[in-house]
């Protein structure tokens, strides 16, 4: 049982992250004119995958031992949807981020800022997973 309580913590601790740079983060970077929004996105987004890469593997690992144990569908589900994160940024986002780094921030401009609406976006998507994930352990943990 304590692998499915965990992994309800790693789920729950990766879509507040989330959403927190969602919510917050991404409409404050937004004021900045765009040599400054470019500039703290880079230093912003390495710090963020180092938080939310590891929560996503180990609610996805924690999911799927539940599930073994518990023998409930919900763990399968959730650990689904926390894994499904890596392949989102490593083959949708990450073209992305490799175009935002490799720009310099004497080159940023108006393309530059699209490009971290457009990243706000598909994060978005990271968030959604991350609920969804929170979700399914939660009807899991209460399910009888």
């Amino acid at each position: 049982m304590i692998a499915a309580q965990l992994a309800l913590l790693a789920a729950a601790l990766f879509a507040g992250a989330a959403f927190y740079i969602n919510f917050a983060e991404q409409p404050a970077r937004l004021a900045l004119d765009d040599r400054a929004l470019l500039a703290e996105w880079k230093i912003a987004y390495p710090r963020g995958y180092l938080l939310q890469a590891p929560l996503a593997m180990l609610g996805g690992v924690l999911g799927f031992l539940a599930w073994y144990w518990l023998a409930r569908p919900e763990f399968l589900v959730g650990a689904a949807l926390m894994l499904a994160n890596w392949p989102w940024t490593l083959l949708v986002i990450a073209r992305v981020n490799k175009r935002l780094m490799a720009t310099a921030p004497e080159e940023a401009g108006a393309q530059s800022r699209a490009l971290i609406v457009k990243w706000n976006g598909l994060h978005a998507v990271r968030t959604g997973l991350g609920f969804a994930a929170a979700l399914a352990f939660l009807i899991g943990l209460i399910a009888k």
